[in-house]
């Protein structure tokens, strides 16, 4: 199976696993680093997964994995939080960081900068609007390499 059915065949199952929890999927990667593999399963609910969390899903995740068996070598399952400072990845991450402070990082320089951080404003079809300070600035989707909400320290 190549990666992207692997991909998709292990959302499917993790999704299934999620639906009659509080949990939700954010991501699947099936990754090599190193010599080692490494299918990755990121879950998160509101106020954050825990422990037992991850170890649940992991649980059922690989019983369902052995029964399918949609990966042929070997690797390692990591069931994990996403973290808070997660890039954004789907259209709901976006809107739900309406409000919070992000940074963006460029493909190119805009406006002379290849990144900014600021609060992010608003999230339209094709673009966002990062306002920092007295500059707001409107930012089409296909030139940020990378977007993340920031974390504040007090």
């Amino acid at each position: 199976m190549n990666k992207k059915n692997i991909l998709s065949s292990v959302r499917k199952m993790a999704e299934d696993i999620l639906k009659t929890t509080d949990m939700e999927l954010i991501d699947v990667e099936y990754v090599k680093e190193g010599p080692f593999k490494y299918l990755r399963i990121y879950i998160d609910k509101p106020g954050g997964v825990s422990v037992d969390d991850m170890a649940d899903v992991s649980r059922v995740l690989s019983k369902k994995l052995d029964e399918a068996d949609p990966i042929e070598e070997q690797y390692f399952l990591e069931v994990s939080s996403p973290g808070l400072e997660r890039p954004f990845k789907r259209e709901e991450d976006y809107i739900r960081n309406i409000g919070n402070l992000v940074e963006a990082k460029f493909y190119k320089p805009l406006e002379g900068k290849k990144s900014m951080v600021g609060v992010l404003k608003e999230k339209r079809e094709n673009s966002i609007v990062i306002e920092a300070g007295e500059e707001s600035l409107l930012i089409e989707l296909k030139d940020i390499s990378k977007i993340n909400r920031v974390i504040e320290d007090f």
